[in-house]
């Protein structure tokens, strides 16, 4: 035995010497699924689908209403603010700012952007305000974030909405800016239901480049806004 073990030594070939300055060479960790899983989150996202619609379809419609010469001259969406007043809980004490945390939770999952406190500058008595106090909650949505909460307003927030009749058309400034409110939180489909303790109201403010509201309403609508008709009103 011992002497068949020595021939088979003698039969392995020795193994070569590896080149000065050389490394060895290391094989790839993780799973060929974990890489093809790695390359899928690296491709980044898709633009958001209201982007295209606002140059493929409502830019030539706004330009043939009104006869823009220059393309930079149409109006666009600029920002959208969302914001809560939370002055009632700042007077409430420790139950208050309980309230308050948890709306700030809410408006940060609706707009998907941590919210803003608004602290008051002066106190008013007849509201029970002092100055340094938290009254408001405020975001400012831009570029695609934007869009992508437009784009989940208008297709589910809104058809949520109990007994509505279309959004009041004359909500509109002078610089075609649309205000519009939402009595509960709970319209969003990003809102717990079950985990909502109170109703909280909110204020959404669409600022448009418009020159005036016929404008701002045309660039709304393009986008597929549900205004109140005259037929609407008479059924309401």
């Amino acid at each position: 035995m011992a002497e068949k073990q020595d021939k088979e030594k003698q039969e392995k070939k020795p193994k070569q010497p590896r080149p000065e300055g050389a490394k060895k060479e290391k094989k790839p960790k993780g799973a060929p699924a974990e890489q093809a899983d790695e390359a899928v989150e690296s491709q980044p996202a898709p633009p958001p689908r209201l982007i295209a619609m606002y140059r493929e379809q409502v830019v030539p419609a706004l330009t043939q209403r009104f006869g823009y010469k220059n393309r930079l001259a149409v109006p666009r969406l600029e920002k959208i603010v969302i914001s809560m007043g939370v002055g009632k809980f700042a007077t409430a004490g420790g139950e208050g700012k309980g309230k308050i945390e948890q709306a700030e939770k809410e408006l940060g999952v609706i707009a998907g952007q941590k919210p803003v406190r608004c602290i008051a500058k002066k106190s008013v008595a007849n509201f029970k305000v002092r100055e340094g106090q938290e009254t408001g909650l405020k975001v400012t949505l831009r570029g695609n974030r934007m869009y992508e909460f437009l784009d989940r307003l208008i297709s589910l927030a809104i058809p949520r909405v109990k007994d509505f009749r279309g959004l009041n058309p004359a909500g509109f400034d002078k610089g075609g800016n649309f205000n519009f409110g939402f009595g509960e939180q709970t319209i969003f489909p990003e809102v717990d239901a079950s985990a909502v303790t109170f109703q909280q109201g909110m204020n959404i403010t669409l600022v448009t480049t418009a020159r005036s509201p016929d404008e701002g309403r045309e660039l709304l609508k393009g986008f597929g806004f549900p205004f109140r008709t005259a037929e609407s009103a008479k059924e309401r």
